[in-house]
């Protein structure tokens, strides 16, 4: 998602060289019980899974690729050491959905229908129509989209792609579509691209204002520095990683709004709606004459995020759950397969109900306990510490921990009602975390004797408090080796346990920064595609979020802004030290008038040129007082994903 904009890049060019393994310790004694323990309370003996995701394999992919400029996309082969059994260091449960998301390749659906799997975080699935090929989200970026569908095309007929489906608005469903299909085969008519109602605003603007945190908190996510090993990346639970390269966006020539039939490349389709649910614009869809049920997003083999430690709004789990209801009511008994854009088929009809019923089942109790709970006063953390699923759940693998977790889910449902206050009114207004981190420090003996009872509970197992109160430690004096190294190494401990796989992502990457410091001022650029698409009001709600209000303060000025091949007009107000502006408006005594292109403003954008330069040549023409618009434009801040997570920020 990013480049100082766009949240879509949190995965990409902010992974750095990863330096954890040369920094991790073995598992303690308590974590080496801990995850043996696991072997006895799920039925490791059940391989259906694996069987399932082998099923109508066909050739796989040679690793690694790499991008047109020479760096590395994607290498499946760096997770070669997920053979065999799971070490201490890992979570037995996630290091199986590891195995499992390790199965890779092209795969044979039915007649007509194929996927290719593993070669990103999402799937490609392939379509064969009378006319061509459908291709339905083209994965993340153009290197790995364009590797998938050339094993396809290797052993299958080769059909030209006449069309691709957009199934939701996450940058890992989409972006690589330019891997596939070009803007001449748009603008030429030779193909059609579907997507749902809501698709691009979504897809642009889901994190554009936040977009800078989000970035920085998906490099913990996602594991974007750890390297890959068995004291280190391992799997996001979701998919095994994310592929590095461009990323990229043709827009939908065709929307769908409701649900309903479609006739594409000779393929009958049922579009089922699914807005509001695991994505703003998100879309199911069934194929009655292979009797197949496509999910997209809305379930997969585990839990998903209710609320994602990226940052982005709650989910609705209770309508999340409905839209997994209407398709096993309607489609479950005409349905011989199931699959989705994650993960692995579900292959006869019996598995298919099952299936959905336990998906279904799954969000809807998390939304109805935690509510429960929520209303008998409980608070969040104490919602989370109690909430267990019922065992009928719990024992199936298709409702572990592996992306979403219960304990955050749960937290996430009380937010989505209630908010952050927990009505404690100690917790109206505390202290800020470093001065309360000083405080308590100081009120249990100082560092030194904090550190040397820490010593003791970590030699007891007990990491969760040893994160929790060296985190306190190094808030309170940042540059203690002893209580980083402490945090650390309870922080990579709880790591090792975690089921899920941003978690065991998050707590590793916590730990490193602890050792080795944060990413540098590493950034990623900006996505010509979609900044392209962002809408020109956006970019002064941009400029709203980038105002430094202090240093504005008793300034006021008024600008006109006419974007000239688009015919936009916006009034822009900064007064109060706030910036404001409306669409369709011109101020009749502004101080100065700006007129420019749009591609003049993705330029500059882009970093391919500035303001300065664009006055300077021509492109930008300003009427009035100049010295009003570089006055604006010195109110504003610059941000880069790299401050800092799990220590305060430098004063």
């Amino acid at each position: 998602m990013h480049n100082k904009l766009l949240p879509a890049l949190f995965m990409l060019s902010l992974g750095l060289p990863g330096l954890l393994a040369a920094q991790s310790q073995p598992a303690e004694p308590a974590t080496a019980r801990a995850n043996a323990a696991v072997l006895e309370q799920l039925d490791f003996t059940d391989a259906r899974a694996f069987e399932d995701a082998r099923r109508g394999f066909i050739a796989a992919a040679e690793d690694p690729l790499l991008n047109p400029d020479g760096s590395l996309s994607w290498d499946m082969g760096a997770y070669a050491f997920l053979d065999g059994a799971a070490p201490d260091t890992a979570n037995p449960s996630l290091w199986r959905q590891a195995q499992l998301n390790s199965i890779h390749g092209l795969f044979r659906v039915t007649d007509g229908i194929y996927q290719i799997r593993g070669m990103d975080l999402a799937n490609m699935t392939v379509v064969e129509g009378d006319s061509g090929l459908i291709i339905i989200d083209p994965l993340l970026t153009p290197t790995t989209a364009r590797a998938a569908l050339d094993l396809y095309l290797q052993h299958r007929p080769q059909k030209p792609v006449t069309a691709v489906i957009y199934t939701h608005n996450h940058v890992d469903h989409f972006a690589g579509v330019r891997g596939i299909v070009s803007e001449a085969d748009i603008s030429e008519g030779r193909v059609r691209i579907y997507a749902p109602e809501g698709f691009m605003e979504h897809a642009v603007s889901e994190n554009v204002i936040a977009g800078n945190a989000m970035t920085r908190r998906a490099m913990y996510m996602y594991g974007t520095r750890l390297e890959p090993g068995p004291q280190g990346h391992i799997d996001n639970g979701l998919g095994k990683a994310l592929s590095r390269g461009e990323l990229t966006l043709i827009p939908p020539t065709n929307i769908i709004a409701r649900s309903g039939r479609h006739q594409i490349a000779g393929v009958t389709i049922d579009f089922h709606m699914a807005q509001g649910s695991e994505a703003q614009a998100e879309l199911m869809m069934y194929f009655p004459a292979s009797r197949v049920l496509n999910t997209a997003e809305v379930t997969s083999h585990q839990l998903h995020n209710i609320y994602t430690l990226r940052g982005a709004e709650v989910r609705d789990a209770s309508r999340w759950s409905r839209y997994i209801d209407e398709v096993l009511e309607e489609y479950g008994p005409k349905t011989d397969i199931l699959i989705a854009q994650h993960h692995w088929p579900v292959w006869d009809q019996a598995g298919v109900r099952e299936f959905l019923g336990v998906q279904r089942d799954l969000y809807k109790y998390i939304h109805d306990q935690s509510v429960r709970l929520m209303n008998k006063g409980y608070r969040p953390d104490e919602i989370a510490e109690q909430l267990r699923l019922p065992p009928s759940l719990a024992s199936r693998w298709i409702a572990r921990d592996y992306y979403g977790t219960l304990r955050h889910n749960a937290r996430a449902i009380y937010q989505k009602y209630l908010g952050w206050y927990d009505a404690n009114p100690a917790n109206l207004n505390p202290l800020p975390a470093r001065e309360a981190a000083r405080r308590t420090i100081d009120y249990m003996g100082g560092i030194d004797q904090v550190i040397a009872r820490a010593r003791e509970d970590f030699a007891r197992g007990d990491y969760r408090w040893v994160a929790s109160i060296m985190s306190q430690a190094v808030f309170a004096e940042p540059d203690n080796r002893a209580a980083r190294e402490l945090n650390a190494a309870a922080l990579e401990q709880l790591g090792y346990q975690a089921e899920s796989g941003p978690w065991r992502n998050v707590y590793l990457s916590g730990a490193l920064e602890l050792r080795e410091g944060g990413p540098g001022q590493e950034s990623a650029a900006l996505a010509a595609d979609l900044l392209r698409a962002l809408d020109t009001g956006m970019f002064f709600d941009l400029l709203g979020v980038r105002l430094n209000g202090p240093r504005a303060e008793g300034q006021h000025l008024v600008l006109n802004w006419h974007f000239t091949d688009t015919d936009e007009r916006f009034r822009v107000n900064l007064e109060n030290a706030t910036l404001t502006w409306l669409p369709d408006r011109q101020a009749e005594q502004a101080d100065a008038s700006i007129r420019l292109a749009r591609s003049t403003l993705d330029a500059i954008l882009l970093q391919r040129t500035s303001f300065p330069e664009a006055i300077q040549s021509g492109a930008i023409r300003i009427e009035g007082d100049p010295q009003k618009f570089f006055q604006l434009l010195t109110l504003m801040d610059q941000f880069t994903p790299d401050f800092a997570l799990i220590e305060p920020l430098e004063e």
